[in-house]
């Protein structure tokens, strides 16, 4: 959901908006994975084909031409954890599903694109939902480009090529 739309809807709004999007009634490809604690949902994150995310292909960033071939490459774009659940871990269980999942479903590369603070300073909320480094390291990423000063951009070779 693009930032105008969601900060234009109520928490109502996209509260169906997520259920249309996750609860389609049938097995297939999905655009993220729901985190649940104690049969609540609690969690989500963003994890589907790069090709899907045309403001990241379509930018001639340095790190795009390390890996042409989109076939079989994840992004990794979103987190979201409900007030009264952050700060409790399940970021890095989102991150670690991400690696499941993708192994479930045939990519070979995960792609993320977090944040990490220069030293001594902290990160703002709206910058976190990308992720942060040291959570996506945990989950076995490796950092291979520094576009910006606070952006990373990370890699987790899946499936058969990990």
């Amino acid at each position: 959901m693009p930032g105008w739309i969601w900060r234009d809807t109520t928490q109502e709004q996209r509260d169906v908006a997520l259920l249309e999007q996750t609860a389609c009634g049938a097995a297939g490809p999905t655009s993220g994975l729901i985190g649940y604690v104690d049969g609540v949902a609690a969690g989500w994150v963003a994890v589907e084909p790069r090709e899907n995310y045309p403001r990241l292909w379509s930018r001639k960033q340095p790190w795009m031409r390390m890996d042409p071939e989109l076939e079989g490459v994840w992004s990794v774009t979103c987190f979201v954890v409900r007030k009264g659940q952050r700060q409790s871990g399940l970021t890095y269980e989102l991150a670690y599903a991400t690696v499941e999942y993708g192994e479930q479903v045939g990519a070979r590369v995960l792609e993320g694109y977090p944040i990490e603070p220069p030293p001594g300073k902290s990160v703002i909320w709206d910058e976190a939902s990308v992720g942060l480094v040291q959570v996506f390291l945990e989950a076995g990423y490796e950092v291979v480009a520094s576009p910006t000063l606070r952006r990373r951009v990370v890699r987790r070779q899946v499936g058969a090529s990990s």
